[in-house]
């Protein structure tokens, strides 16, 4: 594993674009660069320039060979949009390795919206929390993607997940084929977050789950706690490691597979990561299913 995906290397970098560079980079590194289908790496056909057409895929070294305007036009059709939806809510304050699960999510997202700015893509952000949701539409620019950074950098989790009534929201936005990769840690307390997820469905659009838990939580290594918080409903359990861990790991494993499969009957793609786990596995699944809208 390359020590520039370690999380705890990430994170200690404070500046978050930095950070994402930092990955991305070394994430790079190991990785045969035909995989990367950024603009300018697949090409089918020119076109002649149209009033109203996007510059930025004019095709200068055309233009100084025959004087005139010519449209990459491979490139604009393989660009898509790509939100970001992050749960805010004040479960992702869960704090394994002395740093906190909505601490991951900013920095996953990070590199990720580096990445998909790399391949030509536009990038937006949704934040859910309380009584709705910040969004940052998307869009494919520098500045745009500075924009994102500050705004990752200025998330706080805190209160409940946001309500139902705001999903609607979500459509909206919904403009031409879209990637829609939701950070959460699936916690939920009426099946809010599965409606959710409906709704993204409802999108018609590719959808992956990146459901963050803490190697603590796996493990239920919590040292010598020995009463444990529910951190938006502030109720307490009182727990005995020693004899509880066996009992909890079954049902642990039990809950996970019913996520898989409530998810893969949806047609959404599902990656549970754990907080102590490198940043790369999330990367690759994004190319891969980055490669879908292609298609």
């Amino acid at each position: 594993m390359s020590k520039l995906l370690d999380p705890k290397v990430v994170m200690a970098i404070k500046d978050l674009s930095l950070a994402a560079k930092t990955v991305v980079d070394g994430f790079m590194t190991g990785l045969n660069k035909s995989a990367l289908k950024g603009p300018g790496l697949e090409f089918s056909q020119y076109r002649s320039y149209q009033p109203g057409d996007d510059l930025r895929w004019l095709d200068w070294k055309m233009y100084g060979r025959s004087d005139r305007y010519y449209i990459r036009e491979s490139e604009v059709e393989t660009s898509i949009s790509v939100r970001f939806v992050i749960d805010a809510s004040a479960s992702m304050n869960h704090e394994d390795g002395n740093f906190k699960k909505i601490d991951y999510a900013k920095y996953l997202v990070a590199s990720l919206a580096y990445l998909a700015h790399l391949q030509g893509d536009a990038i937006g952000l949704y934040v859910f929390q309380d009584e709705g949701f910040y969004s940052l539409a998307s869009k494919q620019d520098f500045q745009h993607l500075s924009r994102m950074f500050y705004q990752l950098e200025n998330i706080k989790a805190g209160g409940s997940f946001t309500k139902p009534i705001y999903y609607k929201d979500l459509y909206s936005a919904s403009k031409g084929r879209e990637l829609l990769i939701f950070i959460t840690d699936l916690y939920e307390e009426n099946g809010e977050l599965l409606q959710l997820l409906d709704t993204f469905n409802a999108l018609k659009n590719e959808v992956i789950v990146f459901h963050l838990m803490g190697k603590n939580e796996l493990d239920l290594d919590f040292k010598a706690y020995s009463e444990l918080e529910d951190l938006e409903t502030g109720k307490t359990v009182k727990i005995d490691v020693k004899t509880a861990k066996k009992d909890y790991q079954e049902k642990l494993n039990e809950h996970l597979n019913g996520l898989r499969m409530k998810l893969l009957d949806r047609n959404i793609y599902y990656r549970m990561i754990s907080m102590a786990e490198p940043l790369d596995q999330a990367l690759r699944d994004f190319l891969n299913q980055r490669k879908k809208q292609r298609i």
